[in-house]
């Protein structure tokens, strides 16, 4: 067998068993039915408000906001930026009002925007939540976690990193908590060159509406909240269950893509600001 003729019988091969894979990779993901398509990798559930017309991820809260791997990667049950992680089985003592609220205030001092101010509390067994306001407007600016053991607190993982316009990691202005470029949703949004100010295309009423189809989906049984916090992109809205407070979730002001907030456990307690 020439030199020439062997060269081509292995590029043959190769060739071959390329298509093999393509093939075999195109089948596998046809007959993995919805894992494969229809849900939206980032968010979970995707809706244009355009048509109307909605599409629910099978993995709930998707990648990056509450589903198996948004759990691990961006500050679920025990993530990376969830620092302490799950308090109730490390056997951590949930934060006081108090200390949440001196430790958001320090961190609040550190951004040295004098138009933000403290907002509301929210105390759960996996870390504090609070939100925080600006003074001009009495607009929802941004939202924190504080760690239940060191105290530290950090942007929450979401919807407030990816959806804020003003504050987020697609916003250039105001506390500059996450850096970025100014104006639109990018990439993670569905929107681009938007004025943050502007009133958001999805209503308080639609976002409501939304959600609702979300958990009628995933946690039936569960009620969402007929009033939320509208921030600058998106809004956030609690999630009840047999009238009390059970969790919280996101959605988009723009394309209606919901995400579940996972990491925060058992809700105990609110400075009701």
């Amino acid at each position: 067998m020439t030199k020439t003729l062997r060269w081509t019988l292995v590029i043959s091969l190769i060739v071959v068993i390329g298509a093999g894979l393509v093939w075999g990779g195109m089948y596998f993901g046809r007959m993995a039915g919805p894992w494969s398509h229809g849900s939206n990798m980032m968010n979970g559930y995707a809706s244009s408000t355009a048509t109307g017309n909605s599409t629910y991820g099978p993995m709930g809260a998707g990648m990056m906001g509450g589903g198996m791997m948004g759990r691990n990667m961006m500050g679920g049950a025990y993530g990376m930026m969830s620092g302490a992680g799950n308090g109730a089985l490390y056997g951590i003592q949930p934060l006081s009002v108090s200390a949440a609220q001196t430790a958001v205030e320090a961190y609040l001092a550190g951004l040295r925007n004098s138009d933000l101010t403290v907002g509301e509390l929210l105390i759960f067994d996996n870390q504090a939540y609070a939100r925080m306001d600006e003074k001009s407007t009495g607009h929802a600016a941004l939202e924190v976690l504080v760690d239940p053991v060191t105290l530290a607190v950090y942007p929450e993982p979401g919807a407030n990193m990816m959806w804020n316009l003003k504050y987020g990691m697609m916003g250039g202005a105001g506390a500059g908590m996450m850096g970025g470029y100014t104006a639109g949703t990018g990439m993670m949004g569905g929107a681009t060159a938007v004025n943050p100010a502007d009133p958001l295309p999805v209503t308080l009423e639609q976002a409501a509406e939304t959600a609702q189809r979300y958990l009628d989906t995933y946690l039936p049984g569960a009620k969402a909240e007929n009033t939320a916090d509208a921030f600058y992109g998106y809004y956030t809205l609690e999630i009840l269950r047999n009238g009390q407070m059970a969790g919280m979730f996101s959605v988009n002001g723009y394309t209606r893509q919901v995400i579940l907030h996972t990491w925060h456990g058992r809700f105990i307690e609110t400075s009701a600001k």
